[in-house]
């Protein structure tokens, strides 16, 4: 299921389900959304601070609802932080299935976007969050334009730098994936499902400011050793570092030489300064060789 595009003019609903939003900030985020042509809605409890660093579970999700629920909102996005696993039993799914809408954001979000798409089947959008517009790049500019808005259409990744074969050949599936970690939990979650009959292009990233290349590794070997890993046909993995250390190439390369997969790496989404945007439940073919990323979003 996919939701409609938005044009110029429309409303773009946002909310914080990981952290304490700061008033200046999400005032320029404002200003910089209402530039490109979109109106903004900020939800009721956006700048709570109940337990220090957000605000409680359900005054969160009620945000989330609210926006749903709300006609005039077109588009919601978020950004990330820690503890937004904590409003998934709260979030109202059918109500995501009966107002279906744009929703985008990466990193702590990784639990919300599997969690919809799993319970709805809404695909959801791994790309850019609420902060992305503080400080709005080309880039990204193109890849929301492209994505996201009426007119515009994608079905080729659009490449900002050069992506790195790390094992090659081809292959189709339904995309999925997230943050590294966050995605390894998600697999245990009661609000996660996956289809065994179906194939799945896998996307992570990991980076390290967050865990060195054993962490990251390590996350990698759990997800390999779960039963999801069957289903895997290619793995997609996003920036790490800006200097990218050979060791995680090395890591990857073994994954993909384990499971008999084809592996790339990108810079173009992840915790950079790239945001490119992928659908979480759009069918998509990766031919490795080449780096080309095909996926259908209509």
């Amino acid at each position: 299921m996919f939701a409609k595009r938005i044009e110029r003019g429309d409303t773009i609903g946002i909310f914080s389900p990981s952290r304490v939003a700061d008033r200046e900030k999400y005032s320029r985020i404002a200003e910089s959304l209402n530039r490109v042509g979109f109106y903004v809605k900020f939800a009721d409890n956006i700048f709570s601070d109940a337990y220090g660093y957000a605000g409680s579970a359900e005054e969160r999700a009620d945000d989330f609802n609210s926006l749903i629920a709300d006609d005039e909102v077109k588009m919601i996005l978020f950004s990330g932080g820690s503890g937004a696993a904590e409003i998934l039993d709260y979030i109202d799914y059918d109500a995501v299935k009966s107002h279906p809408k744009l929703i985008s954001s990466y990193s702590d979000a990784t639990s919300i976007l599997n969690a919809i798409y799993a319970e709805t089947g809404l695909v959801t959008y791994y790309g850019p969050s609420a902060g992305s517009f503080e400080d709005l790049r080309y880039y990204n500019y193109v890849q929301f334009r492209a994505n996201f808005m009426s007119g515009n259409g994608v079905s080729t990744f659009i490449a900002n730098s050069m992506p790195i074969c790390v094992r090659g050949g081809t292959c189709s599936g339904t995309l999925i994936g997230g943050f590294t970690q966050l995605f390894g939990l998600m697999l245990s979650n009661k609000h996660f499902s996956y289809d065994k009959k179906r194939d799945y292009i896998l996307f992570l990233e990991d980076h390290e400011m967050f865990s060195d290349v054993g962490e990251a590794s390590e996350y990698l070997a759990f997800i390999g050793q779960s039963e999801f890993m069957k289903n895997v046909k290619g793995l997609i993995f996003g920036h790490y570092s800006d200097k990218r250390p050979d060791t995680l190439l090395g890591s990857l390369a073994r994954f993909g030489e384990k499971y008999d997969i084809p592996v790339i790496y990108t810079d173009d989404f992840g915790h950079g300064p790239s945001n490119a945007v992928f659908p979480i439940g759009a069918e998509a073919e990766l031919d490795a060789d080449s780096g080309a990323i095909m996926f259908d979003t209509f």
